[in-house]
């Protein structure tokens, strides 16, 4: 009886959820935005519905109502669940376009970035499939070798053993290198319209630049109130942690 009534909440559930983002959509396509925004923050709000879907659609909606750092930050939260789409890159781009701060960023180089590059192209978690994909491979290409009677089947077999074995050590190592990229990756979004960078995580300690609404850092450390912060183009500083919002 009880597994019934969970089911049963649970449907019910995706169901309110489903609806909520449906009702979204629908405002969102009669161009009202402020109730579209409404009802994709309450489906967030009841955690019924985590979607790259939903937070990009939330994104357009605060960029339509000219709000930089909630439409930034969601597409940010997209772009979690759904790295390298195109469509929201796109939207990104359009939206960053609304910000006032100018940071460069500084390209890495050398075997680092081309590590980097490789690893990016999935999630950890699509590498773990590809690994798990691969380990059958692997298994079903020993049985052939093992039961193969021919010798030239064999030495196939034996080859492609070799090089599955080569790819799920590659794929492992590209899994665990993207999960400690995530873990490590700790990118925030300027929320207040004017906030100040201070040498030291202190009110007293001397202003030495300021960031506005919409600007993107990243979090390499926490003291109190205060975050650490680093911009794409390697400025350092400490940012009152109230005047900025972590995308994960």
């Amino acid at each position: 009886m009880k597994n019934i009534l969970y089911l049963f909440l649970l449907i019910s559930q995706v169901f309110f959820a489903q609806n909520g983002f449906e009702k979204g959509n629908a405002f969102y396509q009669k161009a009202q935005y402020k109730e579209a925004v409404q009802e994709y923050e309450s489906v967030i709000k009841e955690d019924k519905q985590q979607s790259a879907e939903l937070y990009f659609n939330l994104a357009n909606s605060y960029y339509k109502l000219n709000k930089v750092a909630p439409s930034i930050y969601n597409y940010e939260k997209a772009l979690v669940l759904k790295p390298n789409d195109a469509e929201i890159l796109n939207n990104l781009k359009f939206a960053k376009k609304l910000t006032i701060d100018e940071i460069k960023e500084v390209p890495k180089v050398g075997f680092a970035k081309l590590i980097q590059n490789f690893t990016g192209i999935f999630t950890y978690n699509t590498w773990a499939v590809i690994s798990v994909g691969i380990a059958f491979a692997f298994l079903l290409s020993f049985i052939g070798y093992y039961f193969s009677q021919l010798t030239v089947s064999k030495r196939i077999y034996f080859i492609g053993m070799f090089v599955l074995l080569v790819a799920l050590l590659l794929s492992i190592a590209a899994g665990m290198s993207e999960k400690d990229h995530y873990d490590n990756d700790r990118p925030a979004i300027v929320f207040a319209e004017v906030s100040e960078v201070r040498s030291e995580p202190q009110k007293a300690g001397s202003a030495i630049f300021l960031l506005h609404e919409g600007a993107k850092v990243y979090v390499t450390e926490t003291l109190g109130q205060w975050k650490k912060i680093e911009l794409t183009d390697g400025t350092e500083g400490w940012i009152d942690s109230l005047t900025i919002k972590e995308v994960k």
